[in-house]
């Protein structure tokens, strides 16, 4: 299932929906509500509701209900994870342009590097990247895949770790690379906007092996990032055993699994972010994720 939240005119609120097909979206809590069954509103809500609601959302589309043009709805980040884990360096091709550019390790590191993005800087697909000229003049884009925790994982053993997924996604890991060069991490990861997420969440069940996934981006139609998510240094399950091994993942979390090369701050010269640009991040089976960047001082 390609799960989703989003807005029609009018709502007041965000609707739990699923893409059918490449341009139709089926309202899931319409559905419920004409079943006379109970689901949970929100996609979080249902990602911590676990099997039995899944189950329910799969029969409930398996009658086949009426949909609407994808086109005439606004697509929101399909949920608000309680944290987001970010790992740095997973691909070794970026661990090169890296250590060129950002002046860290040349060698490739034996266990992943994690940081933290908070929550807040998850925005959706279509919704502005803000470019504060007063906090950067390096912002800097990083399409990477994104794995939705969906049950508790604490000491998960790697041959266990896929098993405590619910589905995966799209994260745009927006940086600002001069934050980070003067040692403000939190600015350089985790301002308002930084955290492009979507256009779907597709069930682990679609995607049963998450190191086989082509990964690109581009910038105004120009190609900047191409590459396959087998190219990870660590992939998924090692991701998550490394991980748990000393914080919970709960449902709901995400984790942005890195980037490969092609970043801005790699090309010679150096291409950042401007405002007017438009930045498409695509994973195979899951979509395109749509940005433009805006001006926000």
């Amino acid at each position: 299932m390609h799960l989703l939240t989003f807005r029609t005119d009018g709502d007041a609120t965000a609707r739990l929906g699923a893409r059918i097909g490449a341009d139709r979206v089926a309202d899931l809590t319409a559905l419920a509500s004409a079943a006379g069954v109970e689901l949970p509103g929100d996609l979080l809500g249902l990602v911590r509701a676990g099997q039995p609601a899944l189950d329910l959302t799969r029969e409930l589309l398996g009658t086949h209900p009426a949909t609407r043009p994808l086109a005439e709805v606004t697509l929101c980040a399909p949920l608000r994870p309680g944290k987001i884990v970010g790992v740095g360096l997973n691909y070794v091709e970026h661990v090169e342009e890296s250590h060129r550019t950002l002046d860290t390790d040349r060698e490739l590191p034996d266990r992943p590097l994690l940081f933290g993005k908070p929550s807040t800087s998850v925005t959706g697909p279509g919704a502005p990247i803000p470019h504060n000229a007063d906090l950067t003049k390096q912002l800097d884009y990083e399409c990477e895949l994104a794995v939705v925790i969906g049950a508790s994982a604490f000491r998960v053993p790697e041959e266990d770790a896929l098993r405590h997924v619910f589905g995966y996604s799209i994260v745009n890991d927006v940086s600002a690379r001069d934050q980070r060069r003067s040692g403000q991490w939190f600015f350089s990861k985790g301002q308002d906007g930084f955290a492009p997420f979507g256009p779907v969440v597709v069930t682990a069940d679609e995607i049963p092996d998450p190191q086989r996934l082509d990964l690109s981006l581009t910038v105004n139609g120009e190609l900047r990032q191409s590459s396959n998510t087998r190219h990870m240094l660590f992939g998924v399950a090692r991701l998550i055993a490394d991980i748990s091994s000393g914080v919970t993942l709960e449902p709901g979390d995400v984790i942005a699994t890195g980037t490969p090369a092609g970043v801005g701050s790699g090309m010679v010269p150096p291409q950042f972010l401007q405002p007017g640009d438009l930045v498409e991040a695509t994973v195979e089976r899951i979509g395109t994720l749509t940005n433009p960047v805006v001006d926000a001082r």
